[in-house]
């Protein structure tokens, strides 16, 4: 099992609870070929930069999901039959990558952490000293 990330655009007249039912019938395609659906998210109604099959704008999903690399083709030939979803992009996730960004917010938030803690310390020492 490999891990990918698909971004899919679904038509741009989609309503809110509509959505997420195409959003469920696209996961489902996943669960179906033995995948595993790690983390979906909505970003929103976007425009596009030029007119795609007489539309102007589309709603954007995120799905992170793992499964079998031999099984990708046949992933995306499955979307070319479902008329909800517009467009499909699906890319590997770069497990190096990933961890090193991983390391780089726990750093972050480290930093962060000291930070707050002397700006404390600070504002307790000019507390004691106003007394």
């Amino acid at each position: 099992m490999k891990k990918y990330e698909g971004l899919y655009i679904f038509s741009g007249a989609a309503k809110d609870d509509v959505l997420e039912g195409y959003l469920a019938k696209a996961v489902a395609e996943i669960t179906r070929l033995d995948g595993k659906v790690l983390a979906q998210d909505v970003l929103g109604k976007r425009a596009f930069a030029r007119p795609m099959k007489k539309r102007d704008n589309g709603v954007y999903a995120l799905v992170r999901f793992e499964l079998d690399p031999a099984k990708v083709g046949e992933l995306t030939n499955r979307y070319k039959l479902v008329e909800e979803v517009f467009r499909v992009q699906i890319l590997a996730v770069d497990e190096r990558r990933e961890a090193i960004l991983a390391a780089q917010r726990e750093a972050a938030a480290k930093r962060a952490e000291i930070k707050a803690q002397k700006e404390a310390a600070a504002a307790a020492e000019a507390a004691a000293a106003a007394e």
